[in-house]
């Protein structure tokens, strides 16, 4: 049986810029390519992701009246995700991200938010049914904190398991965390909540220590080109990444979440088969370029 997964998050439109190297600051550069209006945002893309690789898929999400998202909506209904929840509003244009790759396939992202961050607790509560019934729960922070606590108080007191990808890094409300049960950062947002710089394998345990005292039972630090970290309350171990090489990572570690949450059974014993998955998948994503159009399906294995 497929899981049931809502994702609440962002919907971007990305501008890719290809260049051999990041400028500095006060320096021009030659772009190599340019590539306008692909489909991203953070919760898009693992929206996207757990319906390509077999989750039953709801989106929330909040869009402008501009229009330019609209091509996103077959790239969605593609993926048999319900669209029901992504709303509109003329309070703001659709959120836009302008990602720079160079040639190691590194990247960096400046992110407009939007009509993003215009979605809010009324527009959650619209959607409670589905959160309700609900396997899991997945979210990241490129939308408002309030309405991210909002939904995560629907799924706590339904029993749906609360993902967290804390993504773009910021600090975050006593009242988030208490609600948090499986926690996804990389290393720089597990750093940036827990103030412990990520090292070795010694500071990922002491990051995990730390956000379990706070009450989340499970953490993920993703590591990159080293693999996923995990911290279960019983055991913890580094699972290795799958040794590929890596053209763009954008979307590799929102790839991840969506595979996680597509194969995680809702009771989490096979949590490390889902890690290894999840790593297969974001494998995949990095050896394409772009967001959505990396993304793999289960037709990719």
């Amino acid at each position: 049986m497929m899981n049931k997964v809502v994702v609440l998050g962002s919907t971007n439109v990305d501008q890719f810029l290809q260049v051999e190297r990041f400028a500095k600051p006060g320096e021009t550069l030659h772009v190599e390519e340019a590539q306008q209006a692909y489909g991203g945002g953070k919760g898009a893309n693992q929206a996207i992701a757990t319906a390509r690789l077999g989750a039953e898929t709801t989106f929330i999400s909040k869009v402008g009246q501009d229009g330019i998202a609209d091509f996103m909506f077959e790239d969605f209904k593609e993926a048999n995700i319900d669209t029901t929840y992504i709303f509109t509003t003329d309070e703001a244009k659709t959120g836009q991200a302008y990602i720079t790759v160079d040639a190691e396939g590194r990247n960096t992202i400046n992110v407009y938010g939007g009509a993003n961050m215009t979605l809010n607790e009324e527009d959650v509560n619209q959607a409670s049914s589905v959160i309700e019934d609900a396997d899991f729960l997945v979210a990241q922070l490129e939308v408002p904190i309030p309405a991210i606590i909002e939904a995560f108080k629907i799924a706590r007191e339904n029993g749906v398991t609360t993902i967290l990808n804390p993504a773009p890094a910021k600090p975050l409300p006593d009242t988030l965390l208490s609600l948090i049960d499986v926690l996804v950062p990389n290393e720089l947002e597990a750093e940036t909540l827990s103030g412990i710089s990520v090292s070795d394998e010694l500071t990922m345990r002491q990051n995990a220590e730390y956000f379990q005292s706070l009450g989340i039972h499970t953490i993920l630090i993703t590591l990159g080109e080293q693999g996923t970290y995990y911290h279960t309350p019983n055991e913890a171990r580094i699972i290795p990444a799958y040794q590929v090489k890596s053209i763009d990572t954008t979307a590799a570690g929102d790839t991840f979440i969506g595979a996680l949450v597509s194969h995680l059974d809702p009771d989490m014993s096979n949590l490390t088969s889902a890690i290894d998955f999840a790593n297969k998948a974001a494998s995949l994503t990095v050896q394409q370029r772009g967001a959505q159009a990396s993304i793999p399906t289960l037709r990719n294995w």
